[in-house]
């Protein structure tokens, strides 16, 4: 596939995975995660970035736990699909940091945001590593009735 997207995220050529959107940087992997695709989200404040109101302005996964909990998002234990659920999976960096969030999809594979990237579709540890480190929390809440 993407020869650059797999330097930067080396375990992508070991699993299934394919780029399911063209460049934008209209959006990042928090807003993704939380399906919105027209601003970033990030708690460091700025004018340029959105954060959920009455979330902890905190680079903490604690924080990014109450972002989402405000859209119905529950910490679980659990990464496999369950139905009648859709899941978040945050990964932190080396220091502890949330540095990615990544949402699954129907078929149990997960969809990213990679910053001013692609989205791509992906398995969990596909984007583990020195870029976005390793999945810390998965979240879920029940399928949003349509």
């Amino acid at each position: 596939m993407s020869s650059e997207l797999e330097d930067c995220f080396p375990n992508l050529s070991q699993t299934k995975y394919e780029v399911t959107s063209p460049i934008t940087d209209d959006y990042n992997c928090f807003a993704w995660a939380a399906e919105e695709n027209d601003r970033w989200w990030s708690p460091v404040s700025s004018d340029d970035y959105y954060w959920p109101e009455g979330a902890p302005t905190q680079l903490t996964v604690e924080a990014f736990i109450e972002a989402y909990r405000l859209f119905g998002y529950e910490p679980c234990d659990r990464s496999d699909l369950e139905s009648g659920f859709q899941k978040i999976a945050i990964y932190t960096n080396a220091n502890g940091e949330p540095s990615h969030a990544a949402r699954q999809l129907p078929n149990g594979l997960w969809t990213s945001k990679l910053g001013g990237w692609e989205d791509i579709e992906h398995e969990l540890d596909g984007i583990t590593g020195d870029m976005y480190g390793f999945v810390k929390q998965i979240l879920k809440r029940p399928i949003p009735a349509n």
